[in-house]
């Protein structure tokens, strides 16, 4: 029976909400795990349940400088599909989704995953026979796809401007099992379901350090003392190359600002995720009536998390140019997250050249929907000692090998993907 069944809402409704206890424990770190799992977010969290869950590894703590979720696992969009093109790439998302579908069963836990569907617009022939191909790769690789014309987008989205004079819509690609999640509710649910499986989740931990004895790592140093492991993995979102420096690695990874908005709450009017083909800019709307919506990186490289105006200009032009009923709209709330942004525009999942240090990361704009199929494939790696197929390509040796994974086709510009 779950743990937050109707019956037990209304219960604790009824008498105060007195009942409720801590989901998850707060324990003082041990002096050495079996793996350290550097960074508290999504994929983080994920990791460590599947290093329980799958493979039996319990002796597993997940270190975080803050509080748990608090960084990009909640400063996104939420949306989840698998609609790419490269191989390496499809098998990996579909991976991703797969579990996503599943995600709420696994973790006992309402993460309201809604397979809402997923809409790429088009505005060109060009445009229609690339998204065509990109189609027929997914059907191929045994993802759903189907290549829509006006006619059939209209009758999914009539608010959009079928007839702007610079970008006409004619049609739009449609992944119906992609759609949307619950940011903070899949921190908190893999949070709640590796602690019940004896995985100690250290909040207030910053890592300042690794100890490395030849090309070995040995231990973490932390703001809370050293902490000897076997394995340490690094999955910390945008900051992955300061917290490589500490090992002494220089990634091919850049940290730029991504900035998200949501409007006042509105009746519902937009009932998928819909992008805008003419520009960077992708939007769907909340169960609390928000849309939620996004557009291009800021373009310098920044850990700040507030954004810049310009960026703004060009991500509210791109809503009213799709979708005009928006410009009546105000705009509540604004965010920035830091993305790790990599040459190619595709993550690592990997191991490093120090011995028992595994890296994840330079996840771009791909995150979010990523975080169950990282961090299954992430447990993997570091269980195994070896990658999993469906993230074997994810390495940085490619840069040297000239395997570059570049699923947008804008070149080595990690500002451009």
């Amino acid at each position: 029976m779950s743990r937050y069944g109707a019956l037990r809402v209304l219960r604790e409704g009824l008498t105060g909400n007195r009942g409720w206890q801590p989901v998850w424990r707060e324990p003082q770190p041990k002096e050495s795990y079996e793996v350290v799992i550097v960074g508290g977010g999504g994929h983080g969290l994920a990791t460590a349940f599947y290093l329980a869950a799958e493979h039996g590894i319990t002796d597993v703590a997940v270190l975080e400088k803050g509080a748990l979720g608090q960084g990009n696992v909640g400063r996104n969009t939420t949306i989840i599909r698998s609609n790419y093109l490269l191989p390496a790439n499809t098998a990996f998302y579909e991976r991703s989704l797969k579990l996503w579908e599943s995600l709420e069963r696994t973790l006992d836990f309402n993460t309201m995953v809604s397979q809402r569907g997923v809409l790429n617009l088009y505005h060109s022939d060009a445009q229609r026979d690339a998204f065509a191909r990109r189609g027929n790769a997914m059907r191929l690789a045994g993802i759903d796809a189907e290549l829509l014309n006006r006619d059939e987008v209209r009758e999914l989205v009539p608010l959009l401007d079928f007839k702007d004079a610079r970008f006409p819509i004619e049609g739009g690609l449609l992944q119906r099992r992609g759609g949307t999640a619950r940011h903070d509710a899949v921190a908190w649910g893999f949070a709640r379901a590796a602690d019940q499986r004896g995985v100690d989740l250290i909040q207030d931990c910053e890592v300042t350090g690794f100890d490395i004895d030849g090309d070995r790592v040995r231990a973490v140093r932390t703001t809370r003392g050293p902490i000897r492991a076997r394995k340490v993995g690094i999955a910390v979102a945008g900051h992955t190359s300061q917290v490589a420096q500490l090992a002494g690695l220089d990634l091919p990874i850049e940290s730029h600002v991504l900035q998200a908005f949501v409007t006042e709450a509105v009746k519902p009017l937009l009932h998928h995720v819909v992008t805008f083909g003419a520009a960077h800019f992708y939007i769907s709307q909340s169960d609390k009536g928000g849309l939620v919506f996004g557009g291009d990186l800021d373009g310098w490289n920044s850990f700040a998390q507030r954004g810049n105006l310009p960026t703004m200009e060009r991500v509210m032009s791109s809503a009213v140019a799709m979708l005009p009923c928006l410009g009546r709209l105000r705009v509540v709330r604004q965010w920035g997250g830091v993305m790790d942004m990599s040459f190619d525009g595709s993550p690592f999942i990997c191991r490093t050249p120090i011995e028992g240090l595994y890296l994840n990361g330079g996840w771009c704009y791909g995150g979010f929907k990523a975080t169950p199929g990282s961090g299954w494939c992430f447990a993997h790696t570091i269980a195994k000692d070896e990658p999993h197929p469906d993230n074997a390509a994810y390495t940085i040796e490619r840069f040297r090998e000239g395997r570059l994974i570049d699923e947008s086709g804008h070149g080595p510009f990690p500002w451009a993907h």
